[in-house]
Parts: structure tokens; sequence; C-alpha cells
């Protein structure tokens, strides 16, 4: 089963191409995208690899964690099951849960 890694800490000139034959030297890249700004398309910095198995997951993670990528140290990680690295519940940066329009409590 394919398993996707966030990749975090990329040059802004790293592409999806360098993304996808790097990270090929562990196994079978089942797709790979860098995160662009919607309104200027330049690199957010960040992207994602869909490795084919579970097993070649870790196998980059292994090889690629805390290494340098075209001048950069990147990190390496599973990505969450909602799409993200971090907790991704509603409220505000502080942690605290609710609205965060305006109104009633």
């Amino acid at each position: 089963m394919a398993q996707k890694l966030f990749i975090g800490g990329l040059a802004f000139s790293t592409s999806t191409e360098r993304l996808r034959e790097v990270f090929a030297a562990a196994g079978q890249v089942e797709s790979s995208a860098v995160v662009t700004d919607r309104d200027t398309g330049r690199s957010r910095g960040f992207g994602f690899v869909e490795m084919a198995t579970a097993e070649e997951a870790e196998k980059a993670i292994a090889q690629f964690n805390g290494k340098d990528l075209d001048g950069r140290q990147i990190r390496v990680e599973k990505a969450s099951a909602s799409g993200g690295t971090r907790g991704s519940g509603g409220g505000n940066s502080r942690g605290f849960g609710g609205s965060s329009r305006g109104g009633r409590w």
C-alpha cells in the first residue's frame, strides 16, 4: 500500500521532478509534488512524495531525513491522514478551540 511522506525545509529551487529523482533512490515513487503559492507560483518550501510501499517509505525516511538537498537540510516524515503533519483542528494558533468568527461565545 502506498505511503505519503511530508518533505519539509525544501529549497525554493527544488522542483517536483527533482524531488521524484532523489526519492527514487529509496524505491518506486508513485507521485511527488512541491507545494506552490497560489498567487505567485513560488515554492512554499515543502512538498509530498508518495512511495509505492510502506517499506520504501520507511527506507526514504531513514535515507533522507536530516540530509542536505539542494543546499537545505530537509525533514522527511509520514504525512498524517488529515493531509498535514501538524494538528489540524479548529481554533487559533495558540491552541484554543472554538470559532474565529465574531459573535457570541
